[in-house]
């Protein structure tokens, strides 16, 4: 009854359920420590504590978001993406947001809108875009540079403001969207009225509530019939010929322009699905999208008879990611493992990428799968000195053990065993 009493006499209608089961799906999703360093098993050493005060400075009104703590990563291009990660216990409060406004939001999004939301995956938004490039010849490629950094503030509370009346609940992500970031060298740098930062647990939601005013709805009423899919600010447009292409990508540049966007000029292209039927010569005739690359190909018929197909498979940019991060996980220096130890190590790896990038065209990861069997020969050299230094010697015992083990490793259980 107290406790009752308690969330009436506040000024916001949060409860501390809504708090627990925010800091439950926070657990769940993981990631680093924010600026207080403080980890989700630092913070539930307190857990009691700490979600009363969350919840008791959220429910009063009185709850202020700390800086977020700026971590780099390199991108597909080698450049770095800046990253926002605010602490654990400002993660629990966006979720309590998060889960509060996105029901109602949710709703109004696009059918072709994919990114973050419930319901939605990015193997939908690829089958979309490989159905799309059958009927369609022609792509645009969109690339809206620097996105998150650039999400006009003023704009986007317009769009919040379209769907909440909750004084509360606006005052929160004006909060969010104006907090500092705090750099590695310690200094803090505070918005300019833009930008929301990659890491933030509300920001994919406000970010997709963007895009669905500034692009999905905007191009339904004024290029209208027209296929896309869209994945965040991953955006691919189809259109049925090089004239179309090339006017639409007009139009939505001086779309971009009036909602203070930029498309990256070298990113963002036409490309032609060239394939069977479909001879002209064009520059472009590749794009990639969620790791996927969509190009020519060959495909089989099912009485054997080749043919070249506008389809899908593992981008060389993911495999390469991927081979990367093998690398970096330096398994091949861990001499006093087992094999089990190693297999216990990668399968989860392995599962995962399999799982997404297996998807279409699963052969095309073969290449992962050697570059995997190259480090396990040099773990077998390093681990076992009656090989002598021997490759060949290597192979034999990773021959023979994939022949008494088949399903050590969850790619060996596929087929992907010998090279």
């Amino acid at each position: 009854m107290k406790e009752k009493e308690e969330t009436k006499s506040k000024f916001v209608p949060i409860t501390k359920e809504m708090v627990y089961e925010s800091y439950k799906k926070v657990r769940e999703n993981g990631g680093s420590a924010g600026v207080d360093n403080e980890s989700i098993k630092d913070f539930e050493e307190e857990l009691d504590g700490n979600l009363y005060k969350i919840w008791n400075r959220l429910a009063s009104g009185s709850y202020f978001p700390p800086p977020v703590k700026e971590v780099e990563i390199p991108k597909k291009d080698r450049r770095m993406r800046k990253l926002g990660i605010p602490t654990v216990s400002d993660r629990i409060a966006q979720m309590v947001i998060k889960n509060y406004l996105e029901p109602e939001i949710d709703k109004v999004f696009h059918q072709n809108s994919y990114g973050y939301r419930p319901g939605k995956s990015a193997h939908q938004a690829l089958e979309q875009v490989r159905k799309n490039c059958q009927e369609y010849w022609w792509v645009i490629d969109l690339d809206i540079q620097g996105f998150f950094d650039n999400i006009d503030h003023k704009l986007l509370m317009l769009a919040v403001e379209r769907h909440t009346q909750e004084k509360w609940v606006k005052m929160y992500i004006q909060r969010w969207l104006e907090m500092p970031i705090k750099k590695a060298s310690g200094e803090l740098i505070y918005r300019e009225g833009k930008g929301t930062p990659q890491g933030g647990v509300i920001s994919p939601l406000l970010a997709n509530l963007f895009l669905h005013y500034v692009f999905d709805k905007w191009i339904e009423q004024e290029l209208n019939p027209i296929k896309f899919a869209r994945y965040a600010d991953d955006i691919i447009v189809h259109c049925k010929t090089k004239k179309q292409a090339e006017y639409f990508l007009e139009r939505i540049t001086i779309r971009m322009a009036e909602c203070k966007l930029k498309l990256h000029p070298e990113k963002t292209k036409i490309v032609f699905c060239k394939g069977y039927g479909r001879k002209m010569d064009y520059k472009n005739v590749k794009f990639n999208f969620l790791g996927y690359s969509f190009q020519p190909r060959v495909t089989k018929t099912k009485e054997g008879k080749r043919y070249i197909n506008f389809d899908l498979a593992i981008s060389r940019e993911a495999k390469n990611k991927i081979v990367e991060e093998l690398r970096n996980t330096k398994f091949h220096r861990m001499s006093t493992s087992t094999i089990e130890d190693i297999a216990k190590l990668l399968n989860p790896k392995l599962r995962g990428w399999i799982n997404y990038y297996g998807k279409y065209r699963i052969y095309e990861m073969a290449y992962v799968f050697r570059r995997l069997s190259e480090r396990l020969m040099r773990w077998l050299l390093n681990r076992y000195k009656q090989l002598k230094k021997s490759v060949k010697k290597a192979y034999s015992w990773l021959k023979n053990i994939c022949k008494n083990k088949p399903t050590l490793f969850v790619h060996w259980t596929l087929g992907f065993k010998e090279y």
